[in-house]
């Protein structure tokens, strides 16, 4: 039996220990699919994305029961959104979820122990722990994504006035670097900043960069001193 984490917590804090048999499977892609009249086979479209996943764990209370059990519901069912996972039996990988199931236990040894199932909504992604470290460079080089999938990195840029970024091909300008300053270009969520401040009028691009799998090239003129890139490496 292992052990899991949620929301920083350890499951084995309450006493609870789980299974990792439910933690295998892989998300669906999001395809639409369409019948055409007089055509043979079906018509797809693939809409770029991963569906979320249900993740399942088989867990068990034995000892302490009824304190842990009252713990173990406030721990699972009070946050909101989305929260960090991750489990003993993929210790390199991390996923964003959020608790779905209600806690039904199945009691056994005179209500001294119990049995229940735990349910996650996952979102697709399992993230590689590797790309929640920062790689810095004071020149250009090439990074390399060891997955299969596009990494949406975030980028922190130092330096002072004009400059243009160069990542895997993807090319962004930026035009008032502040030198007692930073300016970050997160692309998950495809926003320019510093801090809480709004950076989007310092940049032009035609898209964030990704790194995409393999080598990614990256490089820079003008006024930049140097980068700071968070991968955020991730794979189903």
């Amino acid at each position: 039996m292992g052990k899991l984490w949620f929301n920083g917590r350890c499951s084995a804090d309450y006493g609870v220990m789980v299974s990792g048999q439910g933690t295998f499977n892989a998300p669906e892609r999001d395809v639409d699919i369409e019948e055409v009249p007089g055509r043979n086979g079906t018509i797809t479209f693939d809409n770029g994305r991963y569906k979320n996943i249900e993740v399942e764990y088989q867990a068990s209370i034995t000892r302490a029961f009824r304190r842990n059990a009252e713990a173990v519901r406030a721990w699972l069912l009070a946050p909101i959104g989305y929260c960090r996972l991750e489990d003993s039996y993929h210790p390199e990988l991390f996923r964003m979820a959020r608790y779905t199931g209600g806690i039904e236990f199945e009691m056994q040894a005179c209500n001294h122990a119990g049995e229940m199932k735990l349910l996650f909504d996952c979102k697709p992604q399992r993230f590689l722990k590797t790309g929640e470290q920062a790689i810095v460079l004071t020149e250009g080089r090439t990074i390399c994504n060891p997955t299969a999938f596009p990494a949406l990195p975030l980028i922190r840029v130092y330096g002072s006035g004009a400059g243009t970024l160069n990542v895997g091909g993807t090319v962004v300008k930026l035009y008032d670097l502040d030198p007692a300053g930073y300016l970050d270009l997160d692309s998950e969520i495809m926003d320019a900043y510093e801090g809480t401040i709004n950076r989007n009028g310092q940049i032009s691009a035609p898209e964030f960069p990704q790194l995409t799998a393999g080598d990614n090239a990256v490089s820079w003129s003008g006024g930049i001193a140097k980068i700071q890139i968070t991968p955020r490496w991730w794979t189903i």
